[in-house]
């Protein structure tokens, strides 16, 4: 019987347009984004992961979306970068995660994305500078994330024990630079609101 288990572990950033923080963290996607709408770009770093017997571990991953709305009535829009290094076996994996279609953690995504752009092969990197987090696809995003203090000196403003379904404790952040330019979307969302989370999905 073929293995169709999946997980990722490593750490993940998103930089959208809201004008504070997202609303859709707390609000579970049951409020409005500050702008009405939700662009957003997120980078996904791999440390360990696998689809079956396919190794994961050590990739790179981007990901685009547009919400027309509320997070929760769906219609949304998602085009996939995928680390140049990966293998075919890689690809193929990662595109059935991020399409809802090997269930678990990303299952809701086949009901709420309407509309696919398809898939990229690209170089990425993400790196972490200090608190900073840069992630970069070369022509496509140029994206720079810092954790906003808490009041805890040398601490992170943290929402923990969340129902949000990308992670459970979500660091407060915001973009120092985050430049979008691919499938005819041209984004700049510098002193916006971000994320950073761990990353731990799994499924199906």
């Amino acid at each position: 019987m073929t293995d169709h288990s999946w997980a990722m572990k490593g750490e993940l950033v998103l930089s959208c347009n809201c004008t504070v923080f997202c609303p859709c963290v707390l609000s579970l996607g049951n409020h409005p984004p500050t702008e009405g709408y939700c662009q957003t770009w997120a980078g996904f770093r791999i440390d360990a992961g696998h689809f079956g017997e396919v190794d994961l571990s050590g990739l790179n991953l981007g990901l685009i979306m547009e919400i027309p709305g509320y997070m929760s009535r769906g219609n949304w829009t998602a085009g996939l970068f995928i680390d140049k290094r990966a293998s075919i076996h890689a690809v193929k994996a990662f595109t059935k995660i991020f399409t809802g279609k090997a269930g678990g953690t990303t299952s809701l995504l086949s009901i709420l994305v309407g509309k696919f752009l398809g898939v990229e092969q690209v170089p990425i990197t993400y790196e972490t500078q200090d608190r900073t987090r840069v992630f970069q696809i070369p022509k496509v995003i140029d994206g720079a994330v810092t954790p906003v203090p808490g009041k805890t000196r040398g601490k992170d403003t943290v929402i923990s024990n969340s129902e949000y379904w990308i992670a459970p404790e979500i660091i407060v952040a915001k973009s120092d630079k985050s430049r979008m330019r691919a499938f005819g979307r041209n984004w700049n969302f510098a002193g916006r609101s971000a994320e950073i989370c761990k990353l731990d999905w799994r499924g199906p």
